[in-house]
């Protein structure tokens, strides 16, 4: 049994060990990297990717949205060879080993990584190879998701979801799950079904966004088309009990991002964003950081403003850290591994002098 803490007693957040399945690969980029990589190409960055670091964003209307994707390609541009590729799974993984990460889930849609690769075929086998090293140099276990865009045709999704599949696997350095991303707006859902039947058949997680720029309407049709594992974002949900409901009995995790909700404009600050609200409903959560290139936060802050904003005890710390492994596709010893972590954390003396720096 752990004993009651001190009111001001906080343990630190960063030796907390957690599962991190919200995270694109170039939105992962270290604003120094984004730099240096630039400067080796000679590519020039916007000004908001340079002095004017984290930029002001908004995806509430088709202008906001515009520059969040202009910023997001320009720095996608700027990964130009294997090398880079390389680089940026190598830092992702240091990064998350050093926030108590256990296990990331990496999105990467290799279309957009192909022409300077020789394929989508080399683009993902570059990526799962540097996976598999990355997760033995840090401790951190890299698995990849693979994401078709809604920008795309719905066969070009397939395609996607047939690579995926012959990639699938449970380790680090495999393929776990398919997903969908970019402008929810975008596309009409139920024309991805195939492709994630495809993955789904292959037993991969369907992981597809939903839920955070349209509300629980897009959640429900996300959930009769795609059969989701999970959702990246899904927090207006909240806004339907009825679609609410479904998530929760349904089994279906929301990858929470709450940095993200609020650069885009979602919601007006972090203490708006539903997390105490979608954790009492019994909803499976896990934080995710999303683009911490973009929205200037890493996973840790996201857990740093549950704590600061939202309340919670550290013992409810542990539990969203829990969630966050149950809902990932690491193997059971791994997973069973993490979670024995997690109670060692809850149950060491808590620091009464505060969480250091």
């Amino acid at each position: 049994m752990v004993a009651p803490d001190a009111p001001d007693a906080r343990r630190a957040i960063r030796a907390l060990p957690k599962a991190h399945l919200h995270l694109h690969f170039t939105g992962s980029m270290r604003l120094s990297t984004l730099h240096e990589l630039a400067q080796r190409h000679g590519l020039r960055l916007p000004h908001a990717l340079l002095e004017d670091w984290p930029p002001t964003l908004s995806g509430v209307d088709e202008r906001g949205w515009f520059r969040f994707q202009r910023l997001y390609d320009a720095a996608r541009a700027c990964v130009r060879d294997e090398a880079d590729m390389r680089r940026i799974v190598r830092e992702a993984a240091e990064d998350d080993a050093a926030e108590g990460s256990r296990w990331l889930e990496i999105q990467v849609d290799p279309t957009s990584y192909a022409a300077h690769l020789g394929g989508i075929t080399p683009a993902v086998e570059i990526v799962l190879d540097e996976a598999r090293a990355a997760s033995a140099a840090t401790g951190c276990q890299v698995a990849i998701i693979i994401a078709a865009s809604r920008m795309r045709h719905p066969l070009d999704a397939r395609t996607l979801a047939r690579l995926a599949a012959q990639h699938a696997g449970e380790g680090a350095g495999d393929v776990v799950g398919f997903g969908l991303s970019n402008d929810e707006r975008r596309g009409t859902t139920p024309d991805f079904a195939k492709a994630f039947e495809i993955a789904r058949n292959a037993g991969l997680a369907s992981v597809p966004h939903a839920g955070e720029l349209l509300g629980p309407d897009a959640v429900e049709t996300t959930l009769d088309s795609l059969a989701p594992t999970r959702l990246g974002h899904g927090v207006r949900s909240i806004e339907s009990p009825r679609v609410l409901e479904r998530v929760v009995n349904e089994g279906v995790a929301l990858e929470v991002c709450p940095a993200s909700n609020v650069a885009l404009g979602v919601y007006p600050q972090m203490e708006s964003v539903p997390l105490r609200e979608l954790a009492q409903s019994g909803a499976q959560i896990a934080l995710g950081a999303d683009d911490p290139l973009l929205f200037g936060s890493r996973l840790v802050a996201q857990y740093d403003a549950a704590r600061d904003l939202h309340g919670f005890t550290d013992a409810e710390l542990a539990d969203l850290a829990r969630s966050s492994v149950r809902a990932a596709r690491a193997p059971t010893p791994i997973a069973d591994a993490i979670v024995a972590d997690i109670d060692d954390w809850l149950a060491a003396p808590a620091d009464s002098a505060g969480e250091p720096a």
